[in-house]
């Protein structure tokens, strides 16, 4: 057995992993920002383009599913043409479609926009990632320092998402919720070419073009088949022709990937159960984090009658803790191990869903608080155990593809979770606390399951992968 053990911040550290970790985080950041700072704007947006519950699924789904099915061949990317270039043209097409999902004039033209974007999201994660993973080649306290951080910067800026948009909303108006990316994407650019060198591409295999598309089409299908369901009613025909698609897809890819010499999901990478219980965690997280924030969302504004900058001040718990359990996470996992720790953090989360789904819309904000400390204190504790154990599992020249099927996989849960909760929820303002309540309970009971295969890991980890 490997038994991983994430190091401390105090480790010794390679030089120059500072200024490339911080350009990594940067662009990690922005991904993970703009899956939750568009869910205080979801009312307004609905307001103005005059826009059903199903329509503002796909605004959030749209950026989702694409990063979710080109994260696939975009870890494959990095490790072929490098890291750093695919890093860079991942900032200039972000900022490009952040520019045109502010300058949207109705609902269509702004879930267009967002596929590009999450199209764009997707050549930042893996290969944010392998930068850390080469800068840290050889040390594996150094590795799991930076990881730690990385994580702590995506957990805190999803966290983070809802109180930024709020206040931009309260002060320029929901538009700004995509224009804040232009400066951002700057100065993510400006870090990158001041401090990140270099990094020598792998071998220039093939990419699985067909996989690449039936996981596209599959997602699409089966996501697209649960929001219009909720909207359209499961006997139309739209539904069940996208729901027959999207299973005939995912049958298709994996009969693909199964044959392919150059697969988009190298099956080799499941042989090790630690990679198993790090990709349960994380479709779990994401499953349940997704869907309750954009019911939540929702629940705040149209139900309670928050307006949006006091819909995103309600979030500031979930960021402070983010934080707090981020940086608490590798001196937990460095005593109890990654598998106990992603358990025990998963555990927490659950009772932070069970306590959100006694909400109504008369609940005082002073009793939401517990829930929403419990969330965050449980995802923030799990998810860079998880992220350091998948890492430590492979080989660092697999790391780019690694990371990618890791993340694929979070996203798509999380397209999942904004389909069935947002599905749960549309509706009026006492459908919306409904779905928040059957929301809660699904959340809990998803990260049961999770936390009982990530338990079941322990000591039964195989060999590195790679």
């Amino acid at each position: 057995m490997t038994n991983v053990r994430v190091a401390s911040a105090s480790a010794r550290r390679p030089a120059g992993l500072p200024m490339i970790l911080a350009a990594a985080s940067f662009g990690f950041t922005i991904v993970q920002l703009d899956v939750t700072i568009v869910n205080v704007a979801l009312d307004a947006i609905g307001r103005e383009f005059g826009a059903p519950t199903a329509s503002l699924q796909w605004v959030v789904d749209a950026y989702t599913l694409l990063l979710a099915a080109l994260l696939l061949s975009a870890g494959a990317l990095g490790d072929r043409f490098g890291p750093r270039r695919a890093f860079l043209a991942g900032l200039v097409l972000f900022a490009l479609s952040s520019a045109a999902c502010g300058l949207a004039h109705d609902a269509l033209q702004l879930i267009l926009a967002r596929a590009i974007q999450g199209a764009a999201a997707a050549l930042l994660v893996p290969p944010s990632l392998a930068l850390i993973t080469h800068a840290a080649a050889g040390d594996d306290k150094a590795r799991a320092w930076a990881v730690g951080w990385w994580t702590a910067a995506g957990g805190v800026s999803i966290a983070a998402g809802p109180v930024i948009g709020g206040l931009l909303i309260g002060a320029l108006g929901w538009r700004w919720v995509f224009l804040v990316n232009l400066p951002l994407c700057l100065l993510g650019a400006a870090l990158t070419l001041a401090f990140v060198p270099e990094v020598p591409p792998r071998e220039k295999r093939p990419l699985d073009l067909p996989g690449q598309v039936l996981a596209f089409l599959a997602l699409v299908g089966l996501v697209g088949a649960v929001i219009e369901g909720g909207h359209r009613g499961w006997s139309d025909p739209l539904v069940l022709g996208a729901l027959a698609g999207g299973v005939a897809a995912g049958a298709a890819f994996l009969a693909v990937e199964m044959r392919s010499a150059h697969p988009a999901v190298p099956l080799e990478v499941f042989r090790n159960r630690m990679v198993w219980s790090a990709v349960a965690i994380g479709v779990g997280v994401n499953f349940t984090y997704y869907g309750v924030i954009f019911v939540l969302g929702l629940f705040l504004q149209r139900s309670a009658g928050y307006d949006a900058v006091q819909a995103g001040l309600a979030f500031l718990p979930l960021t402070a803790t983010f934080i707090v359990s981020n940086l608490l996470s590798s001196r937990i996992a460095h005593r109890f191990g990654p598998a106990r720790t992603m358990a025990g953090g998963v555990l927490v989360a659950a009772l932070g869903y069970a306590l959100t789904s006694r909400l109504t819309p008369t609940t005082p904000f002073w009793l939401m608080v517990p829930g929403f400390l419990l969330i965050p204190g449980g995802m923030g504790t799990a998810v860079p155990a998880m992220t350091s154990a998948l890492l430590a599992s492979v080989d660092r020249h697999f790391s780019g593809t690694a990371s990618g099927v890791l993340n694929a996989c979070r996203q798509a849960a999380g397209a999942a979770g904004v389909a069935v909760m947002g599905a749960l929820a549309a509706g009026g303002p006492e459908r919306i606390a409904a779905g928040l309540r059957v929301s809660g309970l699904i959340a809990a009971a998803v990260l049961l399951v999770a936390a009982w295969l990530a338990w079941r890991s322990e000591g039964r980890t195989a060999a590195s992968v790679g």
